[in-house]
């Protein structure tokens, strides 16, 4: 008969079995406790009730404070090894104004590693402040795929793990390209959000060789003399074209687009074929198992932006594991010198780009159902990492920042 057993929880929150057999208990090292802090905003417009309740595909369905936590979870038997502790510290800022004091508290308690779960203004002043506020910091985006924040308004200490739009539309469009889906017609928005997403989408139809059959507006509007520029049956009149692609940054709009169009016609975008970081109906490399474990800490389904959060997390630990004793700028330098690698659940091992600081990544091609592609696709080639077909190549990238 066993004797009894006891469960002891180490420092690093790993479980452990220990038989009491009457030996002695070996004492453990000294660990070293760190804190990952996860700024967010309370009145995020992105996280409002009706925005929440609509789903729209590609948009967040919860905050990021969840991913990050189960990514700190999954990495507690390395970090414990490296006799370390990781800590998620979840900041949530009432208003803007408060980001000076929230930053003096995190310097009080010796925080240099952040998730900014934020919209691109308070994002932006985050970045800006941070490094002097806390002596040295890495910020990481994991909710906003807008290209300037890895262009001309990139920082050294600014990482970026949800895909770019770029990434997004060269994703698309190398989809439709390896369809043979060439011929398209373009329905876009008046918002500033929807003139990025057309303008990006526009870059990579010219790289992939799609054709504009037309380009025609959009608009919701309750004014009766617009409303024709809401009707899809009209808008999509026009025969020769082969895919509908739907330029709606919001997804209000886009939403109403498949199945409604004049013609038969597959729709692309905003909807219908979306280009997302992570799919929860994802079968291979070890996908059902993440997202079982992100679906029962979190009571909802994995998505996009919750799969960013988690690789922030991955990262995070994934350096500090690497070198306990590096400080920042060695950090950065490992992380935007491709030296560390996370596992990504996606195939390939995952590195951040030296020139922007954006981690480089498959891209999933998918409707509501589930994955029928994933960029890069066959085919496709780079002389150098295949996976920089997605997005701003060294060459073409503005951003001259670097650690």
């Amino acid at each position: 008969m066993r004797g009894p057993r006891a469960v002891v929880r180490c420092a690093g929150g790993v479980l452990a079995l220990a038989a009491l057999l009457g030996g002695p208990v070996a004492s453990q090292a000294a660990t070293t406790r760190l804190t990952l802090a996860v700024v967010s905003l309370a009145d995020d417009p992105r996280y409002a009730n009706r925005r929440m309740e609509r789903g729209y595909p590609g948009h967040p369905q919860g905050r990021a404070v969840q991913g990050v936590r189960l990514a700190v979870e999954e990495a507690a038997f390395e970090l414990d090894t490296a006799g370390l502790e990781l800590v998620v510290r979840d900041v949530v800022l009432p208003d803007a104004a408060a980001l000076p004091r929230a930053l003096a508290e995190l310097k009080a308690a010796k925080v240099q590693h952040l998730v900014a779960d934020l919209p691109l203004a308070e994002l932006r002043q985050l970045v800006q402040a941070a490094p002097a506020a806390l002596g040295g910091a890495v910020v990481f985006n994991t909710g906003l795929d807008d290209d300037s924040l890895r262009a001309q308004h990139c920082a050294a200490h600014l990482l970026h793990t949800l895909p770019s739009r770029h990434m997004a539309s060269d994703a698309l469009a190398q989809y439709l390209a390896a369809r043979n889906w060439r011929k398209v017609l373009q329905l876009q928005g008046p918002e500033p959000g929807d003139l990025l997403m057309g303008e990006s989408f526009a870059r990579a139809a010219k790289r992939y060789g799609l054709k504009f059959t037309q380009t025609r507006p959009f608009k919701l509007s309750g004014d009766p003399r617009e409303r024709d520029l809401a009707n899809t049956r009209l808008l999509t009149g026009e025969r020769e074209h082969e895919v509908v692609a739907v330029m709606d940054a919001h997804g209000e709009f886009a939403r109403t687009v498949p199945y409604a169009t004049q013609w038969p016609r597959p729709v692309v975008g905003a909807s219908g074929l979306v280009a997302t970081a992570w799919h929860p109906q994802w079968e291979r490399n070890g996908g059902p198992q993440l997202t079982r474990r992100f679906q029962k800490l979190a009571q909802r389904p994995m998505q996009g932006h919750d799969w960013a959060a988690w690789a922030a997390g991955k990262a995070v630990a994934a350096v500090l594991v690497d070198d306990p004793k590096a400080g920042v700028p060695q950090q950065l330098k490992k992380l935007r010198g491709g030296t560390v690698y996370i596992d990504g659940f996606k195939g390939p091992r995952l590195s951040f780009r030296a020139w922007d600081g954006q981690l480089r990544q498959p891209v999933f091609v998918s409707h509501v159902d589930g994955v029928v592609g994933v960029a890069p696709l066959e085919g496709v080639l780079h002389p150098k990492e295949v996976l920089d077909t997605l997005g701003v190549d060294e060459q073409e990238s503005a951003c001259r920042q670097r650690p």
